[in-house]
């Protein structure tokens, strides 16, 4: 589906959990796109401030609100030529997803304070990790933009979906560790192996990549056997239709929310309640770990676990 849409001019629309690669498959399509040779630019709506996210993607003149003491050219003109990922769409402000419709529809975007418009010449792609016709029913994501940004719709599929690519994802992720730290590891033991096939993997395949590469430093060279791993990955055995590790126990045929929920939980325990520390861990943003947390309905952390939060 990459390689069918990438040459074309189509916008897509990329959605899949948090961990599955849709940054990887947008830059995938820049690259094999007529457009490799102009910038690939990507944003990230979750983690900027309603109050900044305009002037990131459209750009301000100088003196358009304080603070503002030189023109600066926005996320368009930045990619201009090129291509554009809006990551975490359903996170963006609904008046500005108005105005994103607008550029997106007439290719000129107008700078904060600015009196002219300027021609962009930019390649939409965007991202989500929610259901998006859910995020337009309920709001997050306006209907019009959702239409306009989905001409081609690659879903993504969670690790736990397609573990039999276990076997060759770990054989990339290891070779970039080994490139990346000097290590010479060659490969997954079949415990190893076996013990990854039956993890939930919630963070799916940047949890796996984290787990590798800390893995890969701690062997060094030769294989990745199951004292290399961290405790929480660590996982499995079976028995009596249970699923267990040293700290993680869940029933079979337990829904895949709670045996994130689970994960989650224990992976918080790890650090003590520090939440940015936990969804570093878990290969995640700190929002997304936060609106997990919410959905839960973990409520308020104590006193000390915020302290710790703030004190990060």
């Amino acid at each position: 589906m990459i390689r069918q849409v990438a040459p074309t001019t189509a916008s897509v629309f990329i959605t899949g959990e948090s961990g599955t690669g849709k940054e990887l498959v947008a830059r995938a399509i820049h690259e094999l796109s007529p457009r490799s040779a102009g910038p690939f630019v990507a944003i990230n709506c979750a983690a900027l401030p309603e109050s900044l996210m305009e002037s990131e993607l459209f750009g301000h003149e100088k003196g358009a609100f304080t603070g503002a003491v030189e023109r600066r050219a926005g996320c368009f003109e930045q990619a201009q030529n090129g291509t554009l990922l809006l990551d975490e769409i359903g996170e963006m402000p609904t008046a500005t997803q108005a105005k994103l419709l607008r550029v997106i529809e007439e290719n000129k975007v107008r700078r904060l304070g600015g009196a002219h418009e300027v021609p962009v010449a930019v390649r939409v792609l965007a991202a989500t990790n929610r259901a998006p016709e859910k995020a337009v029913q309920n709001k997050h994501l306006r209907e019009d933009l959702y239409y306009r940004l989905n001409v081609f719709h690659i879903a993504l599929p969670p690790l736990r979906e397609r573990l039999d690519d276990i076997p060759v994802l770990a054989a990339a992720l290891i070779h970039d560790a080994n490139r990346k730290h000097g290590c010479r590891v060659s490969h997954l033991s079949q415990d190893v192996l076996e013990r990854f096939r039956a993890n939930s993997w919630p963070g799916n395949v940047r949890e796996l990549r984290n787990v590798l590469e800390r893995a890969a430093i701690v062997a060094g060279s030769g294989e990745i056997q199951p004292h290399h791993l961290p405790g929480a990955a660590a996982v499995v055995r079976k028995a009596e239709g249970a699923v267990v590790s040293d700290e993680l126990r869940v029933r079979a045929g337990a829904p895949m929310s709670e045996i994130e929920e689970a994960y989650v939980r224990l992976t918080l325990k790890h650090t003590n309640n520090n939440r940015r520390q936990a969804a570093e861990l878990l290969g995640i943003c700190l929002r997304t770990l936060q609106s997990k947390l919410r959905s839960y309905g973990a409520g308020k952390t104590s006193a000390a676990a915020a302290g710790k939060e703030g004190a990060v």
